[in-house]
């Protein structure tokens, strides 16, 4: 069976941080709970899905090496350095191999090679031929690091990109919420390796910033310019969405820098995690240099206490 990405299990992005992490394992726990699904074996294997997730992804050491070489890395014994040596040697110079990458077996020094190299490497050995007999060992290719650069509106609503990869076209899926520095894999579209698997693409993602809209946090923001007279007053503003224009009611007398929240209209949702919401700031307009700008702030004159910073201290 196909690893599950932990990421995904959980459903943040990989560069999701500790209290992001913390937050999703915590609602997905108790959705999956037995308590609350008995005799249901498919909440039950979520659950320990979602466990296992965070064991891994809130342990900093646990994660780096998740990252670097999947759940391999998590292996009892597992050596890194081996490991890279053994991929830059070709999987057989300086007598590196899968021995070397485990600490020369599990409890009772014994590991079934082959089972793991077709585990962590499907398709990547003849059939009935030992991949780490002799000198014709299969190997995985290199993986191959590069940058996509998207618009703000597809890093929010997800989608799909295609991009020219040492020469191959390669179709490339973008998140919905994808965030500056947030790092995808492509299995299989990296570097290649004559008679065995070829390495992943690594990806990471830029994000073009946008006049108007960014993401902070889990959430969609964006400044909203609302002249002086429609925040004295109060209005009704109509605001874009990735759902859609939603009509913004701004109470009277809104000051400047102001937040007000349309719920469910950020990020969109997917099956793992409900809508973020997209937090407007207000933004007062500046006024028009005319006389009758002129005018108008005389009459404020005497109207407005001159007298707001009297308590203003250090």
């Amino acid at each position: 069976m196909a690893e599950q990405d932990l990421y995904s299990v959980l459903g943040v992005s990989r560069d999701a941080d500790s209290e992001a992490i913390k937050k999703a394992y915590r609602v997905l726990a108790l959705k999956y709970h037995p308590d609350r699904n008995p005799g249901n074996k498919k909440a039950e294997e979520s659950f320990k899905g979602v466990n296992h997730a965070n064991e891994v992804l809130s342990d900093a050491k646990k994660r780096k090496l998740y990252d670097d070489f999947g759940e391999m890395g998590l292996r009892d014994g597992f050596n890194a350095d081996a490991y890279r040596q053994y991929q830059a040697g070709g999987g057989s110079q300086g007598g590196r191999g899968f021995e070397d990458i485990f600490g020369g077996g599990g409890a009772g020094g014994h590991v079934d090679f082959s089972d793991l190299f077709a585990q962590h490497f499907p398709g990547g050995r003849a059939s009935g031929a030992s991949p780490f007999g002799g000198r014709g060992r299969a190997v995985r290719g290199r993986d191959v690091e590069s940058e996509v650069t998207i618009g703000l509106p597809l890093a929010v609503r997800g989608g799909e990109v295609t991009l020219s990869v040492s020469g191959e076209s390669v179709r490339v899926r973008i998140p919905a919420g994808a965030k500056e520095g947030t790092r995808m894999r492509i299995a299989g579209k990296g570097g290649p390796a004559p008679g065995g698997q070829p390495g992943d693409l690594v990806l990471a993602v830029k994000v073009e910033a946008h006049p108007w809209f960014w993401i902070e946090e889990d959430d969609l923001h964006v400044r909203l310019p609302v002249a002086l007279v429609e925040a004295w007053r109060g209005t009704r503003v109509t605001v874009p969405t990735p759902q859609g224009d939603v009509t913004l009611r701004v109470p009277p007398h809104t000051v400047h820098g102001a937040k007000l929240r349309l719920r469910g209209k950020g990020i969109p949702g997917s099956a793992r995690r409900e809508a973020s919401d997209l937090m407007v700031h207000i933004e007062i307009a500046p006024l028009p240099e005319t006389p009758a700008t002129e005018e108008a702030m005389k009459v404020l004159e005497t109207v407005q206490p001159t007298a707001a910073r009297d308590d203003l201290r250090f």
